[in-house]
């Protein structure tokens, strides 16, 4: 099964990606843990993204998708995957769209969790991150709505909607519901 993750931060899209992942028997991929593992094992394309992150720039879209590119053709991701994090744009979806094509696969679906947004600020407020202020998490939640909102338009045939505000095994047997699992 090839699954791609979608939701606001605080969503627990992380987790119940990591729960789904042991449960299908598929990687959970998380294009942040990509980047720091990338980096830290200092390949090439790991040393490229670390100038742009050093110098405090974005990241370009092209090196996000080499790093995709390059985990999705390892052998545990031959089964199935879910994709955490990527794409956050329709260029990126077109990148990934491209990137299956070419080995003759398609995405099996694409899993949106819904949520309330004062309850997911209530949420991340009680996490005590330091950089999570309410304005800050309210301005990634925004972030979040104006760049994922045209993905949710590219994608929409093939979504499925999470409600996210539930415990996290309610969540967890919604989404294995939900996919017919």
């Amino acid at each position: 099964m090839r699954l791609v993750i979608l939701g606001p931060p605080g969503a627990g899209k992380g987790t119940q990606a990591e729960l789904l992942s042991e449960a299908l028997g598929i990687p959970h991929i998380s294009t942040g843990d990509l980047f720091r593992a990338n980096i830290s094992q200092g390949t090439p394309i790991g040393l490229e993204a670390k100038k742009y992150l050093d110098a405090g720039n974005l990241v370009p879209p092209e090196i996000t998708v080499n790093m995709v590119r390059e985990r999705l053709s390892e052998p545990d991701a031959a089964k199935g995957f879910i994709l955490d994090g990527f794409p956050r744009s329709v260029e990126q979806a077109e990148a990934l769209a491209d990137i299956l094509a070419d080995a003759s696969l398609q995405l099996d679906g694409v899993l949106s969790f819904v949520v309330d947004e004062d309850a997911v600020v209530e949420r991340m407020l009680a996490r005590g991150r330091a950089d999570d202020t309410e304005d800050v998490i309210r301005n990634r939640m925004k972030v979040y709505a104006e760049e994922t909102a045209p993905l949710l338009t590219h994608y929409a045939g093939s979504i499925t909607e999470i409600d996210g505000m539930g415990e996290v095994t309610a969540v967890h047997s919604q989404v294995l519901s939900k996919l017919g699992k």
